[in-house]
């Protein structure tokens, strides 16, 4: 059964032109782009968005980035979504990833790594619905 999740290029990525590239390398992987979206986020919709990291000594630097530029928004659908777009982004710090993996490719550091995605069910459904209302999902 398809399953979906929320995936999010990072404003490191699209400030370096990666947007496309990354989109590309998701569709060869056999993901449906079920919503897309390009905006500029604010701190506040940073910081409910991340509400569950909230108190840790990276909370403020992430929400600082994240609405440090334009991002793209997408829902994800294809059978195994999460555990699939999770192998195919990479370990969270570039340097430990994988060859091949998007954050291998195109990410610089751990804090600037290109590409979020959704880490479990319960999570993916809160983050589609922070993202985007019922009528944007194909």
């Amino acid at each position: 059964m398809a399953q979906r999740t929320l995936s999010i290029i990072k404003p490191d990525a699209v400030r370096k032109g990666f947007a496309g590239a990354i989109l590309a390398e998701i569709e060869k992987a056999g993901f449906q782009i079920v919503a897309i979206k390009k905006q500029s986020i604010s701190k506040e919709q940073a910081r409910g968005f991340y509400a569950v990291h909230e108190g840790k000594p990276f909370f403020g630097g992430l929400c600082d980035f994240m609405s440090s530029g334009p991002l793209v928004l997408m829902v994800l659908e294809k059978d195994n979504a999460i555990a699939d777009l999770r192998k195919l982004m990479g370990a969270t710090n570039p340097a430990n990833a994988d060859e091949g993996t998007i954050r291998k490719k195109f990410a610089g550091s751990m804090s600037e790594n290109a590409i979020h995605g959704s880490d479990g069910e319960e999570t993916a459904a809160f983050e589609i619905g922070y993202w985007f209302a019922g009528y944007e999902l194909i």
